[in-house]
């Protein structure tokens, strides 16, 4: 079954306490074996999704009502999907055309593609598919991107612990999407803090999904608005929703590395609305 999260605005946000603002955007749980979690937001109409398979293919589209959710014969009818592999080697098989994956790889699946199915090389060590989907009107090349691949951008400073590199791979840069863009940060050792300084961009959502977080250790996201920020405490392989008007930055009590996708009317990196660090409130 799907989980069906609608949009809040920021004036009601102000009024959550934890219980209520985890719930309505933190996604806890992303890899149950043999299981696909789906998580349908209604800011941007973007999907989450998480599949581990374990001694079995599993289907895209397994325990999912495509038309009462999509109102579509397939999943990715009318959808283009990103999809990166956080566990061992597995493998997606799309429309008869199988997709080898490593850890840290990117898939991106363009709009008609009919039958996708996961599978892992071992059981042992399953592959974690993590997957973001946002509508599409148009159609464009499906791409496997390995992690050497990508597009990297060094960032920041060990001076001021956000020293990173920005892996592009579902980007402008790399190849053509409709809206869906996604990459991957990797903080370096001695490194906490993420997207800094905070901003928003009012075309575009995003979703954060953290990983490679170390045993005992959190990450601490910050969400809301500038002048009235909140936060989630974040563990190992969790995702939460960060609508256009929240900032989206973290710190954690170790580096970590996290994957960023974005949907909405622009693929503009341009266009943030920057907060000065000492304005947050």
């Amino acid at each position: 079954m799907m989980d069906i999260r609608y949009s809040c605005s920021p004036v009601d946000f102000k009024r959550y306490n934890t219980e209520e603002t985890r719930k309505e955007f933190l996604i806890e749980t992303l890899f149950v074996k043999n299981e696909v979690v789906a998580v349908y937001s209604h800011v941007d109409r973007m999907v989450t999704l998480g599949v581990m398979p374990v001694g079995e293919t599993v289907p895209l589209n397994k325990g999912i009502d495509i038309w009462k959710n999509f109102g579509t014969e397939y999943f990715l009818e009318r959808r283009e999907i990103g999809i990166f592999n956080l566990g061992g080697v597995g493998q997606v098989i799309a429309d008869g055309e199988t997709y080898q994956m490593g850890y840290k790889d990117c898939l991106y699946l363009t709009r008609g593609v009919k039958d996708v199915w996961f599978s892992s090389g071992d059981s042992a060590n399953p592959a974690k598919f993590y997957m973001v989907s946002a509508p599409a009107h148009c159609s464009y090349e499906s791409k496997l991107i390995k992690i050497e691949d990508a597009a990297k951008k060094p960032l920041g400073a060990l001076e001021t612990s956000n020293k990173r590199v920005i892996n592009q791979f579902i980007h402008p840069d790399v190849l053509k999407t409709c809206q869906l863009s996604m990459g991957m940060t990797v903080l370096e050792p001695g490194s906490v803090w993420n997207t800094m300084p905070a901003h928003t961009h009012e075309r575009r959502m995003e979703v954060y999904c953290y990983f490679e977080v170390p045993e005992n250790n959190v990450v601490f996201h910050m969400m809301g608005q500038g002048d009235e920020t909140r936060h989630i405490v974040m563990q190992n392989e969790q995702a939460v929703i960060s609508p256009s008007w929240s900032i989206h930055a973290g710190a954690g009590t170790s580096n970590y590395t996290f994957i960023w996708a974005m949907g909405g009317e622009n693929q503009a990196f341009d266009d943030m609305d920057v907060i000065p660090t000492t304005e947050l409130r």
